[in-house]
């Protein structure tokens, strides 16, 4: 089969003839954004003026509303599509399905006049995200080694609520994490009865408010700006407050700390400072779940993403390896 994807040293992943997703490209005049996370908006104010479309969830555009301002999506033209409704340009189809990563993320299938069914991953996480048939797959490799693997997957939750829950005994517990898997905790801690204010700097107030918006239950999320979080701050009361990750070097060092990534491959969670801990809590696939995705997929050919921070290389060999079909990192 003629090669119909492929990934450029900018990051662009080109599928069919007219699409690119989460990077600009010239040549092409729809790009997709798959989520609101910064390492797939590449060259995105590129695309608002030049393509003709920039195709997104609607939950993907109102994230990115919130991080950017309140015009962007005024800025160009941003077609907000469902899940499952397809966009047709010219001899293409276009349609976005459900990946479970953070709130909007998509897949990208693209079905050529040929009937080829050409299909981009985006980040996802297996245990939500449909798995779609592809004649081409390109699929992110973030955790593309066989040794990333977390056999202790289900406890993570269970882990994190008993975590916070003993801390919240003796004062306030800070939370670090990324957009998306903050409002992930939130929800978590919630649903499980962690009856405390959450308290969050005014974009990750404002980030809770649209995921609220799109159904998710995240608890009473404070603003530090308002008057109620500033004073059960000063008074020293029980709540767990929510910061981007980016700011752990300078925020709370006295405080109990939780910070949530996904590279953590040996315990749920684990002690890494006198009053700090980290937990397993991880919106990609490991190495399992990615290769269950490419083995169910039944693709003829795979693409791994080698652009975004993974194991692309590493990916597309044990592919090869393991379930025989024809696998290569891209870019080179």
């Amino acid at each position: 089969m003629t090669l119909k994807a492929s990934i450029t040293h900018r990051g662009a992943v080109l599928l069919g003839k007219h699409v690119t997703c989460d990077a600009h490209e010239d040549s092409r005049p729809l790009r997709v954004v798959t989520h609101a996370h910064y390492d797939h908006l590449t060259g995105l104010d590129k695309s608002l003026r030049k393509c003709q479309a920039v195709i997104m969830t609607p939950a993907t555009r109102d994230l990115l509303a919130a991080i950017r301002g309140p015009l962007f999506p005024f800025v160009g033209n941003v077609q907000a599509l469902n899940y499952g409704e397809t966009f047709t340009h010219v001899d293409e189809r276009l349609t976005l399905h459900h990946a479970d990563h953070i709130l909007g993320a998509a897949q990208v299938l693209v079905e050529d006049k040929e009937g080829a069914r050409i299909v981009y991953t985006g980040d996802f996480r297996m245990s939500d995200t449909p798995i779609l048939e592809a004649d081409v797959l390109v699929v992110e490799a973030t955790y593309g080694s066989p040794f990333q693997v977390r056999p202790f997957q289900k406890f993570v939750k269970d882990a994190l609520i008993s975590l916070v829950e003993s801390a919240l005994k003796t004062g306030p517990v800070y939370i670090f994490g990324y957009h998306g898997k903050l409002q992930e905790v939130m929800q978590i801690l919630a649903s499980n009865h962690v009856n405390v204010p959450f308290i969050a700097p005014e974009k990750i107030f404002q980030i809770s408010k649209i995921c609220e918006r799109h159904g998710m239950r995240l608890g009473k999320v404070l603003s530090t700006i308002g008057d109620e979080a500033r004073e059960i701050v000063e008074r020293d009361e029980t709540y767990v407050a929510f910061y981007h990750m980016n700011s752990k070097r300078h925020v709370a060092k006295d405080a109990f700390r939780v910070c949530v990534s996904g590279r953590e491959f040996g315990y749920p969670r684990r002690q890494i400072a006198p009053n700090e801990h980290l937990v397993a809590l991880s919106d990609h696939s490991d190495f399992k779940d990615l290769l269950r995705y490419v083995r169910e997929s039944k693709p003829k050919m795979v693409i791994t993403d080698n652009y975004r921070v993974g194991e692309a290389k590493v990916l597309a060999r044990e592919i090869e390896k393991r379930l025989g079909i024809p696998a290569k990192a891209l870019p080179q």
